[in-house]
């Protein structure tokens, strides 16, 4: 959630599940794996993806990112297709231990794998586009975040409901974390250990169906370089058919300074 990145940069808070206001600095590169393992609703088995991803701080104010999208969902593990996102810092309000900052997104996604449920989701299941704001506020070990967004699916029908899903909806999350340890900084050495609590939720715009989901989380930041993510996210309710709401996510990156 929060640590640092280097003697020259300030704290960055870090989600699992969503993204904060903060950028990551400028020609930095990092490298992501996440994978993630989802319980069937209605089948035995679980749902794995796999989704490689590459970040870039082209300035202090504008970063992109590139995704793959691999899942074990049809015969063995295939390639599903991949999306580009980019965030752009419009206000920035720092003080001593605190700051606030808002970003605008924005992502465009392609998927091929089959549509079995009405959640939209343009990170590994639907085609589409997503457009939000995000607000993070930092008071010295704790932040707190909230992002609203729209998403727009370009392929949410399906044999069997061909016009009853539901093609766009509103988005909707507020996220807290807090800097366990170290209780003192003497050293970017130092391990961070951050614990963490998400609220994800989604209204569908044509029908108005709904679902709520939260995500308690810890994190690790070694050497202010990498970081490894271990979450779990569980429904609270919905009245939306989802195949597999709930599960574990695992996640590891490792950041490149100074790239260009």
């Amino acid at each position: 959630m929060i640590f640092i990145f280097g003697s020259k940069v300030e704290a960055q808070e870090l989600y699992v599940f969503t993204e904060p206001a903060s950028n990551i600095p400028a020609n930095l590169l990092s490298a992501r794996l996440m994978s993630s393992f989802y319980k069937e609703k209605f089948e035995s088995g679980t749902n794995i993806h796999f989704m490689p991803e590459v970040r870039y701080g082209i300035s202090s104010k504008l970063m992109v990112q590139a995704q793959a999208y691999i899942s074990n969902r049809e015969t063995g593990y295939v390639s599903e297709g991949g999306g580009i996102y980019a965030q752009y810092k419009f206000l920035n309000n720092d003080e001593v231990k605190k700051h606030f900052r808002m970003a605008a997104y924005g992502r465009m996604s392609y998927n091929n794998s089959d549509i079995h449920q009405e959640e939209i989701e343009t990170v590994g299941h639907n085609s589409g586009f997503e457009g939000g704001i995000i607000a993070t506020q930092l008071l010295h070990k704790v932040a707190l975040s909230s992002s609203l967004s729209f998403e727009q699916a370009m392929n949410n029908s399906s044999y069997e409901f061909p016009d009853e899903w539901s093609s766009s909806a509103m988005n909707y999350t507020f996220s807290v974390g807090k800097l366990m340890l170290p209780k003192k900084y003497t050293s970017y050495d130092q391990t961070n250990f951050n614990l963490m609590l998400e609220f994800l939720g989604q209204r569908l715009n044509e029908n108005g169906k709904s679902y709520l989901d939260i995500a308690p989380s810890v994190q690790f930041i070694i050497k202010s370089r990498a970081r490894i993510d271990l979450g779990y996210r569980h429904e609270l309710y919905s009245e939306m058919l989802r195949t597999a709401p709930n599960g574990f996510v695992v996640r590891f990156e490792y950041n490149f300074y100074n790239v260009l």
